[in-house]
């Protein structure tokens, strides 16, 4: 009967603590949408958590209308879209001939590529700088992609490897039986087998990229190429005045895209994290 009581315990713990935890998490979420479909009035005397009286849409008509956000919207996707597409295709080939192939050294450039998880993105920022500065890459969408790209190879090559690493390599050996080559293997074979890893690197890459601050802060200067994190400072007025319905408004625009992936690639990312963790 005590061990009995104690699981039981342990168990309504445990949920507590889930429950502290998605509230912790969720609450942000709830907070910014809602606060951007109430009236000014609401805002400024209405508590936080509070629902609005009913939905005010103007907020998001004098965002849309007042400010640059569907351009700076514009830029992130075609950032997003450029870097995901490259890191993919530069990606999954180089994990399928580092796996797969088995060249001479794969192991080492393998330990290559993973060093670049190490490297802290601060350290790089001053030597893209000059470089972007002396080729006229400022201000420009290779300024974002290109380092990007190069910091997400890393973990994508792994997730990759990790996946490839357990896909039987006779089912290569009966495709070069039949007079496939290694390319054809790939992109018949291997790679559409990796659907779920794919949807998995694109996933955590996007909310990387979407939200990225640092290297567009660094290299866009231009107002026409600021990408959401950077338009959002566009709603701080003359002497700090702040629209803060339109602010709200602007802020559930940047994460709704996140959330809608998320939700709608949820499993499919929990099956690409398990994928090789267990030989099946």
């Amino acid at each position: 009967m005590k061990t009995a009581a104690f699981r039981y315990g342990s168990r309504i713990l445990l949920y507590a603590m889930v429950m502290v935890f998605v509230i912790v998490q969720v609450y942000p979420i709830f907070w910014v949408i809602a606060s951007s479909l109430k009236t000014p009035e609401e805002v400024a005397r209405n508590a936080p958590y509070s629902f609005p009286h009913s939905f005010y849409f103007e907020n998001y008509i004098n965002m849309l209308q007042n400010s640059r956000i569907p351009l700076y919207f514009l830029n992130s996707s075609l950032v997003a879209v450029f870097t995901l597409l490259l890191t993919i295709l530069l990606g999954a080939p180089a994990a399928y001939a580092i796996e797969k192939l088995r060249f001479r050294g794969n192991t080492k450039v393998m330990a290559f590529f993973l060093l670049g998880i190490m490297i802290p993105i601060f350290v790089s920022l001053l030597p893209m700088f000059q470089i972007y500065n002396a080729l006229g890459l400022r201000n420009t969408y290779l300024s974002l992609v290109l380092p990007q790209v190069g910091f997400s190879l890393p973990l994508c090559i792994y997730l990759y490897c990790g996946f490839m690493r357990y896909v039987p390599n006779s089912l290569m050996e009966s495709a070069y039986l039949d007079g496939a080559g290694p390319f054809l293997v790939f992109r018949k074979i291997i790679f559409p087998m990796s659907r779920n890893t794919t949807i998995t690197i694109i996933t955590f890459n996007f909310i990387f990229i979407w939200n990225e601050f640092t290297f567009a802060n660094t290299f866009m200067t231009s107002s026409r190429m600021k990408t959401l994190p950077l338009g959002l400072n566009d709603f701080v007025g003359l002497y700090g005045y702040t629209d803060w319905g339109a602010t709200y408004a602007a802020i559930a625009v940047t994460i709704i895209p996140t959330l809608v992936l998320y939700f709608i690639l949820n499993k499919s990312v929990i099956e690409g994290m398990a994928a090789g963790a267990v030989k099946g």
